[in-house]
């Protein structure tokens, strides 16, 4: 069992409804002050989301090991280069750089001057749980705090099945987790019945609703995450 704090965590999910000031809505989201000009231009919307998500958990001119995790990352951009190249147009060099999967974290990198430590995920059926397990393993080996990022965003119809179109609109959570402190007290754990907890953004959504609410735990797959 891992013991940790979610000292606070900001959100952005369209679907969800609820009156919580932790939840940043479409209409409220904006680039932090500190995000240089150039900078902002390269930022696609869900891009703008996660910097605007992960500022409410940075204190001022603060630099700290980020685990960021998403599921497809900006398919869209992948696919919309895919579709150029069938159409015979050329590609811009930017564009493609900007589609990785560790682009916005490499923004996010320059943008915060942040020489910490920063990780990319992409856990595929094994879901967020993954992004806690690094994070839990850089605090454990000395870190004060981690900065933790889901993000995903719908993908294109052209992938019109599960476990592929499952986001039905854009859900971007920052966590901002220690060993010690005060916040909400969580622990993470092996399942004893591992269930079908569905992919990366149907936990992360799932994990979201378990912050809202009463309930004590949500499964992960084959992990589980209990409030103390």
């Amino acid at each position: 069992m891992l013991d940790f704090i979610v000292c606070n965590w900001s959100a952005c999910c369209p679907d969800l409804d609820v009156g919580d000031n932790r939840l940043i809505t479409k209409d409220n989201v904006t680039v932090p002050a500190c995000v240089p000009k150039m900078l902002q231009r390269r930022l696609t919307p869900l891009a703008r989301t996660v910097f605007s998500v992960a500022d409410a958990c940075i204190k001022a001119s603060e630099s700290l090991p980020v685990v960021f995790s998403s599921a497809h990352g900006e398919l869209s951009k992948s696919l919309a280069m895919l579709q150029a190249i069938q159409a015979g147009e050329e590609l811009s060099p930017t564009a493609f750089s900007l589609s990785v999967h560790n682009a916005i974290a490499g923004l996010f990198s320059i943008a915060y001057q942040n020489h910490q430590e920063i990780t990319v995920i992409a856990s595929g059926k094994e879901g967020i749980a993954p992004a806690f397990i690094d994070a839990l393993g850089i605090l454990h080996e000395g870190a004060a705090a981690v900065l933790i990022v889901f993000y995903d965003e719908p993908v294109a119809d052209f992938f019109p099945t599960a476990p592929f179109n499952l986001s039905a609109a854009p859900c971007v959570l920052a966590l901002r987790i220690a060993l010690s402190g005060e916040g909400l007290p969580l622990s993470l754990r092996r399942a004893t019945d591992s269930r079908d907890a569905g992919e990366h953004s149907v936990q992360l959504l799932a994990f979201l609703k378990f912050l809202l609410a009463d309930e004590q735990a949500v499964y992960l797959g084959n992990w589980i995450v209990c409030k103390k």
